[in-house]
């Protein structure tokens, strides 16, 4: 449990700090508190994305990743970062990625803040 409460917290933190940096990621909400939930909603969502999806469509894109020497992996992270937005989208959740090369660059900040998140937190269970 410990585990899923320290990935939740660095995706949400990640997700926060690319929110920061990107004018076309939003995330939008009534006061602070509502914002807070809904980033914390998001990253559950993008924890799923992540868990269910992506392993999934790296298998399938094997032969890309070898090919591009694993650049692929930036699109792969950006269409996870979209899939979030759209699913969060459904979910009537405030929060909007809005293009595909904002995903990208999205895809690269969320990836060293929550590798950085990730050196900070412990993850002892």
């Amino acid at each position: 449990m410990k585990h899923f409460l320290v990935k939740t917290i660095a995706n949400a933190a990640a997700l926060a700090v690319a929110i920061w940096l990107l004018k076309d990621i939003t995330l939008t909400g009534d006061n602070t508190g509502r914002k807070i939930l809904t980033l914390v909603l998001v990253a559950l969502i993008f924890g799923l994305v992540n868990f269910i999806v992506k392993p999934v469509v790296k298998l399938l894109s094997l032969p890309l990743f070898i090919l591009t020497l694993g650049l692929i992996t930036l699109v792969v992270n950006a269409l996870m970062l979209l899939l979030t937005s759209f699913l969060a989208g459904k979910f009537d959740l405030a929060f909007h990625v809005n293009g595909f090369w904002t995903a990208v660059l999205g895809g690269v900040i969320v990836s060293i803040a929550s590798w950085a998140m990730h050196m900070i937190l412990p993850e002892d269970d």
